[in-house]
């Protein structure tokens, strides 16, 4: 009788689709229980404004600021004004991108250490605390891209529907390339707290390894053609040179050619951001273990 109630348990809990507690699915598991996600991401971007009396108005202050400062200090004061058509926007829209990039990254290498009580006290698919960073720093960069958008639009931009895609692909490459990194680095981190020094760095160099600060002819120009073969195969040149795409190109600039065979190589960027978030999911998934015991 016993031997035949356990058999008929086991049924019942196979007929009832029940599954083994702790079973973890990595990143079809954190969509699965995408409520528990946006709880995840809505504490945290109210945690951001708590206690601000403009909340939001604060994340559409700066980037006007932003332009600002680069129109005035390096526009006029650096003559990059003469040199670059509509450069401030040229600029903001490249740190836009780099910015949700490197806070992605960022708050995701950090995310399990950040959040070793919960981990330790209750059972949830950890890849979450990644995955959500990422995500709340896109929500982050939601008002910066508005800005930007409000600006080119005062300065009569007029995009068509290839400048959208080559937008939507820019920030596509850098959520897939800074959650494939964030899983990779936040579970190397857990165990070897330098991880965090080495993305600090990573994101240090983000902003000068890609077209914001300058356009991509110089960068032609002073290296050798298989560096500057390199020099596109990063992701974030491609996100980046995208975004101008999207944003800056359709204001018909004096003198703008895109980057060669921009759209190659963002296909490769869009590739090699997806093969960064399957070694990121597998040596997450190798290292998980570890994480009560280590955090």
């Amino acid at each position: 009788m016993k031997g035949g109630d356990a058999v008929h348990k086991s049924r019942t809990d196979d007929d009832l689709g029940l599954a083994v507690p702790g079973a973890n699915n990595g990143l079809l598991e954190v969509f699965r229980q995408r409520y528990l996600l946006a709880l995840i991401v809505r504490k945290e971007v109210q945690i951001r404004y708590r206690g601000s009396i403009f909340g939001w108005l604060w994340s559409y202050v700066k980037p006007l600021v932003q332009f600002v400062v680069f129109f005035v200090a390096i526009g006029v004061f650096l003559g990059m004004n003469g040199r670059v058509d509509y450069f401030p926007l040229y600029l903001l829209s490249g740190i836009t991108v780099v910015t949700f990039f490197n806070e992605a990254f960022s708050n995701g290498t950090r995310s399990l250490v950040d959040n070793a009580a919960l981990i330790k006290k209750i059972y949830l698919p950890r890849e979450m605390f990644p995955v959500g960073s990422m995500l709340i720093a896109a929500v982050n960069a939601v008002p910066q891209i508005i800005v930007v958008i409000a600006i080119s639009l005062f300065f009569g931009w007029a995009p068509n529907l290839l400048s959208i895609a080559a937008i939507v692909l820019a920030l596509v490459i850098v959520a897939v390339l800074a959650s494939g990194l964030g899983l990779l680095f936040g579970a190397v981190n857990v165990t070897f707290r330098d991880a965090q020094s080495f993305v600090e760095i990573i994101v240090m160099v983000a902003v000068w390894a890609s077209p914001v600060m300058y356009v991509w002819t110089q960068v032609a120009e002073a290296v050798p053609d298989w560096l500057f073969v390199l020099y596109r195969l990063n992701p974030i040149t491609a996100a980046v040179e995208l975004f101008h795409y999207g944003i800056w190109l359709p204001l018909d600039p004096k003198d703008a050619t895109i980057i060669p065979d921009m759209w190659l190589f963002a296909a490769i960027a869009l590739v090699t951001s997806a093969l960064a978030l399957v070694i990121g999911q597998l040596v997450f998934r190798r290292l998980e273990g570890r994480f009560a015991q280590d955090l």
